[in-house]
C-alpha cells in the first residue's frame, strides 16, 4: 500500500502525464491597467458652477442611468431616492416577481414624487445568467443606457453550520456572490460598449469582517466576504475601461428583516456592541451610496468597502 493511500479507499487516479505538460506551457492572461492620460480615468475638468452652493451640489451629483437589483427591498428603496434627489434620470428596479409585486405602492410613490425621473421595473433572478443578460439587455434598451449598477439582493441564512445542507449553503452563495459577480459583468458589459464607463456597488456587510453574535450564519458570512474581495478584484480588471467597483458594509440596520418581538434580546445584544449603540437608520446608508455613484465625487474611489456601521468594527 502506498504511503498515501487511505485504508477502506480506493486508489486516486493517475494525473494525465499530458495534463502536466499542458500546465506548464500554459500561457496566462494578463490585467491591462489605465494610464494618467485616459479619459475615462484622469480627473475631470474643474466645474464651471460659479456659487459655492452649486459647486456643492455638482460636487455630489449623479448623472445618468442606473440599476438597482433587489430593487423593491427597503434598502434598495432608500439609495434609489437618494440617487434619483442628486440627479439620476432614470433608474431600472430589479427583482423577482413576487417581490416586485408587493412593492408596487413604494414604486408608484417613487413616480408621483419624481414625475421627470422615468422608473422602470424589470423582473430578474440574478442567479440565472441567461435571464440576468436579458433583463439587464432591456434596461439598456429602455433607458438607452446603463451607467450606475447597484447590487441589493441578498438572502439571508441563519442556521447552525452542523445542520446546515449543502442545498441551503448553495443557495446563500449563490443568490450572494455569484448574483452580485453576474449582474456586475453584464452591467459592464454595457459599460464598456458605451465607452463611457461606470459605477458598480455591491453591497457587503460587516458579516465580512467578523463573525456575527450571537446568531449563526456562516454561509451569509463568507458570501458577504466573497463579495469584498470580488470588489477588489473587479475594481483592478476593469479600471481600464472606465468602470469603478465598489461595496459598502452596512451594520445591522433598522429594517423589517431585524423587526419584531422575537428579536427584541438580540437587537439588544446587537446594540451593546456597538458604540454608538444603536441600529442604523435606512437612511444612513444613502450617503455612501451617492459618494460611490457619484462620477465627480467618488472620482478617485474604487476597490473600496465602506463600512457603514456605527463603530461596531472598532471591537
Amino acid at each position: 500500500m502506498g504511503a498515501d493511500q487511505t485504508i477502506g479507499q480506493p486508489a486516486a487516479p493517475m494525473a494525465n502525464p499530458d495534463d502536466r505538460a499542458a500546465l506548464a506551457s500554459r500561457v496566462l492572461p494578463t490585467m491591462t491597467l489605465s494610464t494618467a492620460e485616459s479619459p475615462l480615468t484622469r480627473p475631470l475638468e474643474p466645474t464651471s458652477a460659479s456659487s459655492p452652493s452649486e459647486r456643492a451640489l455638482n460636487r455630489f451629483q449623479v448623472e445618468g442611468n442606473a440599476v438597482i437589483t433587489g430593487g423593491s427591498g427597503t434598502l434598495a428603496y432608500a439609495a434609489t431616492r437618494a440617487l434619483v434627489e442628486h440627479g439620476c434620470s432614470q433608474v431600472t428596479l430589479m427583482d423577482l416577481q413576487p417581490s416586485i409585486e408587493s412593492a408596487k405602492e413604494k414604486m408608484a410613490e417613487l413616480e408621483r414624487d419624481f414625475p421627470d425621473v422615468k422608473v422602470h421595473v424589470v423582473t430578474v433572478d440574478v442567479t440565472d445568467q441567461e435571464v440576468a443578460e436579458a433583463a439587464f439587455q432591456k434596461a439598456a434598451e429602455i433607458m438607452g443606457g446603463i451607467d450606475i449598477l447597484c447590487c441589493f439582493a441578498g438572502i439571508v441564512g441563519c442556521v447552525h453550520s452542523i445542520s446546515s445542507t449543502a442545498k441551503e449553503w448553495r443557495k446563500v452563495i449563490d443568490v450572494n456572490l455569484t448574483g452580485s459577480f453576474i449582474c456586475a459583468q453584464t452591467a459592464a458589459k454595457h459599460m464598456i460598449a458605451s465607452k463611457k464607463g461606470g459605477s458598480i456597488m455591491f453591497t457587503a456587510s460587516i458579516s465580512a469582517h467578523h463573525v456575527n453574535y450571537p446568531q449563526p450564519q456562516a454561509a451569509y458570512n463568507v458570501s458577504k466576504i466573497g463579495v469584498t474581495h470580488l470588489t477588489r478584484n473587479l475594481a483592478a480588471e476593469w479600471a481600464v475601461h472606465g468602470i469603478r467597483v465598489n461595496c459598502i458594509s452596512p451594520g445591522y440596520m433598522d429594517t423589517v428583516l431585524n423587526d419584531g418581538d422575537n428579536l427584541k434580546e438580540v437587537r439588544n445584544i446587537w446594540a451593546s456592541r456597538c458604540p454608538m449603540g444603536r441600529m442604523g437608520d435606512v437612511e444612513e446608508i444613502t450617503g455612501p451610496v451617492v459618494l460611490l455613484s457619484s462620477k465627480r465625487a467618488g472620482r478617485y474611489i474604487t476597490g473600496t468597502d465602506l463600512i457603514v456601521d456605527g463603530g461596531a468594527m472598532c471591537f
